[in-house]
């Protein structure tokens, strides 16, 4: 008898979808193609050399290299949270190293607080547009999405007041150069987000993937250090994520989550049942590479991006036609362009791959409700200044004609 797999995979399976961006990727990395579309780092600005020496002097003490190829705790490496609470700190969020949970990534953090937090029906409010992945990770556990409002200062405190009213309880914002509008909150923004949360005793996870990728000076605090806790590591309204990924290495896969300890707790029993704890060497790797290269490689960070920015930002602005509007980031990696209305951009895409040689992100994908039709995420992070401001050049022309057309 032939497998019946749909009958098999359960509901919450089944509500898995493909990622538009990973199926972009696969085309995009034809060499013709100028891919605006990765939100991945730069790999020259890796510090491979640095790398090279940590591994190599992690292996050659006896003791510390075997300790790194055994199994390890599940909380991750005491002196790996240790670090990510001073770092913490020095930012104005004060915790302890018992609200650590080392992650792979942190979009495993997503897909574990969903578990946590989420069940069919269960609704969570997301920024309108909010990042992709996270939407990939809630809706295995079939939740109701809430969707709210973004203008220039970050979400809309009416809509988000009216969601919690409503009875939601859990938001997922990311308040620093989000993905995929590269937007920031500003500072009173960010307290109304906290006074709302609180009044209804709701939860925020808050996305720090790009926190530390700031181009204009300093960021506003977190969500996280406004959060006052007074030591109390079982109190907080803000769990945050956080990952070397964008400072370090993607392919490193650590993350974290910081939360309240009951929260913690919970993760705990579940990365027991998963995959016990993230890679002892890996963690060991990163500890002593932020260690060796933080400050100084964020800053080379910093400089690079922060070219790479404003030259996508000047040529849009000397090529762009009339009707053509884009957010101006102060750090991250992407660009929210918004077309003209007549202008689906998954229908653009398909002409710039072939026409301009071109590739981008449709913004519909990046919607919990299907919106951002005439929407696009461009990422400035991984070509060179010169293909970046031709690439722009020839998707100005194009939707110049596109425009024409209609």
């Amino acid at each position: 008898m032939t497998i019946q797999w749909n009958d098999l995979i359960v509901r919450d399976a089944r509500a898995l979808t493909a990622s538009e961006i990973r199926d972009l990727l696969k085309v995009a990395e034809r060499p013709e193609i100028t891919s605006f579309a990765g939100g991945v780092p730069d790999p020259s600005l890796f510090p491979l050399g640095d790398f090279n020496g940590v591994y190599r002097d992690l292996m050659d003490d006896d003791v510390a290299g075997r300790r790194s190829l055994q199994y390890s705790i599940s909380e991750g490496l005491p002196a790996l949270r240790q670090w990510i609470v001073d770092d913490l700190a020095s930012s104005g969020a004060v915790r302890g190293i018992d609200n650590i949970l080392i992650t792979c990534g942190a979009q495993q953090g997503l897909d574990m607080l969903s578990r946590l937090l989420l069940e069919p029906g269960r609704e969570i409010v997301v920024e309108k547009p909010t990042y992709l992945g996270a939407m990939q990770a809630f809706s295995m556990r079939r939740p109701t999405y809430v969707g709210v409002a973004m203008d220039a200062d970050g979400p809309v405190v009416a809509d988000l007041d009216a969601a919690f009213a409503a009875g939601a309880r859990i938001a997922y914002l990311a308040p620093d150069f989000q993905n995929p509008t590269g937007r920031s909150y500003s500072l009173e923004r960010r307290l109304a987000v906290l006074e709302v949360a609180r009044k209804y005793g709701a939860v925020i996870l808050e996305d720090a993937a790009y926190s530390k990728l700031s181009y204009d000076g300093d960021v506003a605090p977190s969500l996280l250090a406004l959060d006052e806790t007074h030591g109390d590591q079982n109190a907080g309204t803000v769990i945050q994520l956080g990952t070397f990924s964008k400072t370090l290495a993607p392919a490193l896969r650590i993350g974290w989550v910081c939360a309240p300890r009951p929260a913690i707790e919970r993760l705990v029993l579940m990365k027991q049942a998963g995959d016990l704890h993230v890679s002892t060497i890996n963690q060991e790797v990163a500890l002593r590479a932020a260690r060796k290269l933080f400050p100084a490689h964020i800053d080379t960070l910093r400089d690079a991006y922060r070219h790479k920015r404003d030259t996508m930002l000047a040529a849009l602005d000397d090529f762009m036609p009339e009707g053509v509007t884009y957010t101006r980031p102060e750090g991250g990696m992407f660009i929210w362009l918004t077309l003209p209305e007549n202008i689906d951009s998954r229908q653009l895409l398909e002409l710039a791959l072939e026409e301009a040689k071109v590739a981008f992100v449709p913004g519909q994908a990046f919607f919990c409700d299907h919106g951002g039709c005439n929407t696009a995420r461009l990422s400035f992070a991984t070509e060179k200044p010169e293909r970046i401001r031709a690439g722009i050049e020839r998707l100005a022309a194009l939707i110049r004609r596109v425009h024409n057309q209609y």
